[in-house]
């Protein structure tokens, strides 16, 4: 009698947590559903017409275009003739690693602050989502192509960079890299490093949501647990590593994806705008698709790559 009353609280278990399980899915499918239907009436039909233009010529003429079929001529030209693309496509790759990961810990580190009790907070979260607003395309296009505010801004980077202190630091320790052994690896070492405090301005401005995601992530943790680990005599430290590192790390996974797309799709990406080039001013369509979709699984790839090595130290909990 015991065990067949243990047996069916068991399945009443499962079956609750099925349920929950279900219900969780739904929800998720239910939020992405504009997205989805948005995909499904408004991008496919484009993105087959472009896949089609990579494997021909566009003919653009008075009654409109026609596609004429030459197979991979587009991307041979692309990986084999192509002097930039190739160059370009690993200077990309490299500068997404280390940007992506300086603008993970950045907003992992920003979050944990102001998820901290202090007056004013609500304030600093605002002046942190205001990055949010600035990195919109309209005021990043202001920023590019009104002349007034890209020579006001080149004048401050050039006077921070000639006069700064970490502009002299940074000539010190490259100039001296090459007198301690393995000396072309820590000259490259050291050039990554201040490559990304020079762009600090970028790295703010990519971190809003992140930001957010971190902070959402830090208030769903139990203050039980912050208490539980202090009567065990853990300190601060070891409770950042052993409870609040693994309780996120699902959302680090998926701020990680976002940087990566959100670097990509970037106005004054270089690949972007020779695609942006060859299509809009050379009008070649064909030569631009191919372009395109080479840099879009050349994306794919790595946020496949790189999400499967994140997954296996992302901690999962019910």
């Amino acid at each position: 009698m015991a065990d067949a009353t243990k047996t069916t609280a068991l399945k009443k278990r499962k079956l609750t947590k099925v349920g929950l399980t279900g219900r969780r899915a739904l929800y998720g499918y239910m939020f992405i559903l504009p997205f989805i239907l948005g995909f499904i009436f408004f991008m496919i039909r484009p993105l087959a017409q472009s896949f089609r233009m990579s494997f021909s010529d566009v003919i653009i003429s008075n009654e409109g275009f026609r596609l004429e079929w030459n197979s991979l001529a587009n991307y041979k030209r692309a990986l084999l003739v192509d002097p930039e693309f190739n160059r370009m496509l690993v200077e990309s790759i490299t500068q997404m690693i280390y940007r992506s990961l300086a603008t993970i810990v950045f907003s992992f580190f920003v979050a944990l602050l102001l998820n901290q009790k202090f007056k004013g907070r609500a304030l600093a979260r605002s002046i942190f989502f205001f990055a949010v607003i600035l990195s919109s395309g309209v005021l990043v296009g202001l920023e590019y192509s009104n002349s007034l505010m890209s020579q006001l801004k080149a004048t401050i980077e050039e006077a921070g960079n000639s006069n700064s202190i970490t502009k002299v630091l940074e000539d010190i320790l490259i100039s001296n890299a090459s007198s301690v052994g393995s000396g072309a690896k820590l000259e490259k070492v050291f050039k990554i490093l201040f490559e990304i405090i020079d762009s600090i301005y970028e790295v703010a401005m990519a971190s809003g949501i992140q930001i957010i995601i971190f902070l959402s992530g830090l208030q769903n943790i139990s203050p039980s647990m912050y208490e539980a680990a202090d009567m065990e005599g853990c300190t601060a430290w070891e409770s950042l590593w052993k409870i609040t590192v693994p309780m996120v790390s699902p959302l680090m996974l998926v701020c990680w994806v976002y940087t990566i797309v959100d670097f990509f799709m970037k106005t004054d990406n270089k690949i972007m705008e020779k695609i942006n080039t060859q299509m809009v001013i050379q009008l070649n369509y064909g030569y631009s698709s191919a372009l395109a979709w080479i840099y879009f699984i050349v994306c794919m790839l790595l946020i496949g790559i790189t999400s499967l090595i994140i997954s296996k130290v992302v901690y999962n909990y019910d």
